[in-house]
């Protein structure tokens, strides 16, 4: 059976040792160290490995969570384990921004280390196969219609939605929220996957959170976006030049 391998990013040579010494001992392969975001990065593309643990703190310009996002962005088949010896709200709540598979807090023992990899292991099976079956679900579906019919899995099911009754979508942390005239769907999906699946003659992205359905606004009102249902949805600086250029104005 082969083993899982795993990439070690980690700054203090003595602490790097110690942890591919226990990696081995677990029965994993240590495919390399580095001390650097920018060699984790290459390295990553060189060994491919099926998992990454990565301190945070790097020598370098790059931080360990800086080269997590940009393993993910580049090659979105290596999960990331975060390697830590800060334990305040603060860290954490850097870590979990950058969506990471798990993390672990120095020190640590070998069963927290063996049993941390397994569940991040575990997740990102998941996911992937998760990613598998919306994909075909999609492919399924789009023997109809594209421009007005959207297939959503939601609750095991495979649901039929006219994508004129889409008032807009609201991003949650796994999940995305997709409010239609009269109901609520709850899908585990990233917003970027049901941007791609929506006419961006019809939808736009008016918020890091938020998509709204164009035919569905009533006003806009500073900072805040206004449809007919009266539901209001912020407005992002990051968004509003390219929404308001989709705007047919006088």
């Amino acid at each position: 059976m082969k083993r899982t391998s795993v990439l070690v990013v980690e700054d203090e040579v003595i602490i790097a040792k110690d942890l591919s010494l226990t990696l081995n001992k677990l029965g994993y392969n240590v495919v390399g160290t580095c001390i650097t975001g920018e060699e984790a990065i290459a390295m990553a593309e060189e060994k491919q490995p099926d998992i990454v643990l990565m301190d945070i703190m790097l020598k370098g310009e790059m931080t360990g969570i800086d080269a997590a996002k940009e393993i993910r962005e580049r090659y979105n088949t290596i999960p990331v384990v975060f390697i830590t010896a800060y334990s305040d709200e603060d860290s954490i709540n850097r870590v979990n921004a950058s969506g990471p598979f798990g993390y672990i807090v120095k020190p640590f023992k070998a069963n927290d280390l063996r049993a941390t990899i397994e569940t991040a292991l575990a997740r990102f099976r998941e996911e992937q196969q998760l990613k598998k079956e919306n994909e075909m679900l999609y492919m399924v579906a789009n023997s109809e219609s594209k421009k007005n019919t959207l297939y959503i899995k939601t609750d095991s099911k495979l649901i039929k939605l006219r994508i004129k009754d889409i008032v807009y979508i609201e991003a949650l942390k796994d999940y995305v929220n997709m409010f239609t005239v009269d109901n609520k769907y709850v899908i585990r999906s990233t917003m970027k996957g049901i941007q791609d699946k929506l006419p961006s003659d019809r939808f736009v992205r008016v918020h890091r959170s938020f998509i709204v359905a164009m035919d569905k606004i009533s006003f806009i009102d500073h900072a805040r976006v206004i449809l007919e249902n009266d539901e209001s949805v912020p407005l992002g600086g990051l968004y509003k030049e390219e929404f308001l250029g989709k705007l047919n104005t006088v």
